[in-house]
């Protein structure tokens, strides 16, 4: 999660991504990625598996590439699968 966050300029996502996670999580902002980059921040649970990180912030599960920082999703969580540590 440091390299994560050492790079957390790097964080950004596609125009199509922007659109899902706005979706996804019902979000009113347009800065999608800044907020994203703000609950990456915020978190302190975390996990990386393979080629990605997996940031859990309240209900939210946000994936992002470990090469790229592309952030691939963001969605709400259902609280016992967080609980468990499922990514």
């Amino acid at each position: 999660m440091n390299g994560l966050i050492a790079n957390i300029d790097k964080v950004h996502t596609t125009e199509l991504g922007i659109e899902q996670i706005r979706r996804n999580l019902e979000l009113e902002t347009q800065d999608v990625v800044n907020w994203c980059k703000q609950q990456i921040i915020k978190s302190n649970q975390h996990s990386q598996k393979g080629k990605n990180w997996y940031v859990y912030v309240d209900d939210i599960k946000i994936t992002i590439n470990t090469h790229s920082f592309t952030i691939i999703t963001a969605h709400r969580e259902k609280i016992k699968e967080i609980i468990r540590g499922k990514p």
